[in-house]
């Protein structure tokens, strides 16, 4: 009789869960949403915080349009069209540009069922997460302020890339310490308008754990891609994904390569160019070390690995006439301010590890930019310890653009000679030394081509940021005498000539120099030179270090806008900015 009661009473709550999860469930019942197609989503992929999708709910639309308002009379408006690719690939329309911890107003436009809709949505973003711990101390995101914005350029949107080092590091390193694993930090991405406003945000804590090799390493080298993508590489992994964080790709390096950092691009053909390390390298003398900094890979679409440009084979690796010349203080992100203004002592026995240095297992090349000349199938390369060199797809140089000592040889022959705008040669020493309005760069980071060509593509445009540091081959009796420059040049590549025909920053000195990383490039859209001093006051500790973005109008000084990257502490690192195009979303 138990039994039965007992069976009864189970058929019944089974029954009753049955009707009650059958009425709970109406597949012609509308999702919960605020306009008329579905759920808002926000971060629907977990990595970027400032984004959401207004999903479709199950709705076919056309032609969409978006404007996120600008927060109160002096917000900016982003706004920008949403191709079909990017609504069926989110199955909705994504949205870029909100504040954090705001209630932002959202404005989208599209064709539904033949008609032209538009409608305001409200989407709350959490809180910026931007603090970095240090030493048991928390660190505050970097401060955006603007100085001066012309209304030409009041619209840019700028990513920047902010390092912190931590004190975990260094916790793992490769065999024998060589290599360059234990050079690896936090980062903190994000994008800013020209009112300071941080408007996007990447979520890096999912690709940082010091305690993981593949997660080691710095983020680096990000370039916003012509269907508006993001690529970048962080130690042993490259990665590539939309602004809204869902991912197309994420790649190991190739097999018997490591340690990538500073810069990764995508060529005319759809390959990528980045620069890494290769592994168990067999020397002349018959010993095998991790190298560092001086291996240029190309992979295709695929992720194969389809070439490699071996700097050890290709230039001489024994040339230190610019390393003994450094300031021991700043060696790229390795800064160490009880040594600033002292220069480097190149031992012959050194260790093979990340330290300046001679021959293959040691920071003798250290490439911080690569660039892709399509024209004639050509790399160009920043070596922050050698100058800037032109190699073919043959593996030879085709021009050094460096002061003339320490070369030899055939490479000797292709030291670009410096001429005025009339042809003339340029008389200069040996370390650098010019008469007239020339210079050669020093420790320079970026290189890369304006795509201005001239003399029937004879003749190259060419930005470089020159850092200045061991300029003409030496220290000045003073720190504060160092100073930076963004330059433009115009390469010869028939008659090997150089001609400097454009400088900014030299005029601001000291309080414009940085020691390390920073960039510049040309902008046809505003016909401006956009450039990042990264760094200023990396080694004064008793100041916050600053990073200067201006847009200068082409061939003049004349500063369109200028905003200042005021870092949390003193002695950070940014690295490097660029500019993101909401248009290419």
């Amino acid at each position: 009789m138990k039994k039965s009661i007992l069976s009864v009473a189970v058929l019944a709550t089974m029954i009753s869960t049955t009707a009650y999860a059958a009425k709970a469930f109406d597949p012609s019942q509308k999702p919960k949403a605020q306009g008329q197609l579905g759920t808002v989503f926000v971060d629907a992929y977990g990595l970027a915080p400032q984004t959401a999708i207004i999903d479709l709910g199950g709705y076919k639309i056309e032609g969409a349009k978006v404007t996120v308002q600008g927060k109160g009379k002096d917000g900016i408006d982003i706004t920008y069209n949403v191709e079909k690719d990017k609504i069926l690939t989110h199955n909705g329309i994504p949205v870029f540009g909100l504040y954090a911890d705001y209630n932002n107003t959202v404005t989208v436009s599209y064709v539904k069922e033949g008609k032209q809709i538009t409608e305001d949505y409200k989407i709350y973003t959490a809180p910026r997460v931007s603090s970095t711990p240090k030493d048991g101390m928390k660190t505050n995101a970097p401060v955006i302020k603007p100085v001066k914005v012309d209304s030409k350029y009041k619209d840019r949107l700028y990513m920047v890339n902010h390092i912190f080092e931590t004190p975990d590091d260094a916790a793992l390193a490769w065999k024998g310490n060589m290599g360059s694993q234990n050079w690896s930090g936090k980062n903190n991405i994000f994008v800013t308008d020209t009112t300071g406003e941080v408007r996007w945000t990447l979520d890096t804590s999912h690709f940082e754990d010091y305690r993981d090799i593949t997660k080691r390493g710095i983020m680096m080298g990000f370039h916003q891609l012509p269907n508006g993508d993001l690529l970048w590489g962080k130690g042993q992994q490259l990665f590539r994904m939309d602004m809204f964080g869902k991912m197309v790709w994420d790649w190991d390096l190739p097999r018997g390569y490591l340690d990538f950092s500073h810069d990764v691009m995508e060529m005319d053909n759809g390959h990528y160019l980045l620069r890494a390390a290769k592994a168990d390298y067999l020397r002349a003398d018959g010993k095998r070390v991790h190298t560092v900094r001086d291996h240029i890979l190309e992979m295709d679409e695929d992720g194969k690995l389809v070439d490699v440009w071996d700097l050890n084979e290709i230039l001489d690796n024994m040339r230190d006439d610019l390393l003994i010349a450094l300031d021991a203080g700043a060696v790229c992100l390795n800064v160490d301010n009880e040594h600033t203004g002292e220069t480097i002592e190149i031992e012959s026995d050194a260790p093979f590890t990340d330290i300046p240095g001679v021959g293959a297992g040691r920071n003798w090349a250290h490439v911080n930019s690569v660039e892709h000349d399509n024209s004639d199938d050509s790399i160009i390369l920043s070596l922050r310890h050698q100058g800037v060199v032109k190699i073919g797809r043959n593996k030879v140089v085709k021009w050094i653009l460096s002061p003339s000592a320490g070369w030899k040889g055939d490479l000797a022959s292709k030291v670009l000679t410096p001429v005025n705008s009339k042809g003339k040669e340029i008389s200069c020493s040996e370390k650098g030394l010019c008469e007239g309005d020339f210079d050669f760069t020093y420790t320079q980071h970026t290189a890369w081509l304006t795509g201005k060509v001239y003399n029937g593509g004879e003749t190259k445009g060419l930005t470089v940021f020159d850092n200045g540091d061991g300029r003409h081959y030496e220290q000045p009796a003073m720190p504060t005498m160092k100073y930076s420059r963004a330059v433009e040049y115009k390469v010869n590549e028939k008659d090997m000539t150089v001609e400097q025909v454009w400088e900014y920053g030299k005029d601001r000195g000291y309080d414009w120099y940085s020691a390390i990383t920073s960039n510049v490039s040309y902008q046809q859209d505003t016909n401006s030179m956009f450039i990042y001093s990264a760094n200023t006051y990396l080694q004064d500790r008793t100041q916050l270090t600053r990073g200067v973005i201006n847009e200068v109008k082409y061939n003049s000084d004349e500063v369109g806008l200028e905003l200042e990257v005021i870092s949390p502490l003193p002695g950070n690192a940014p690295y490097r900015a660029t500019i993101i195009n909401p248009e290419l979303l």
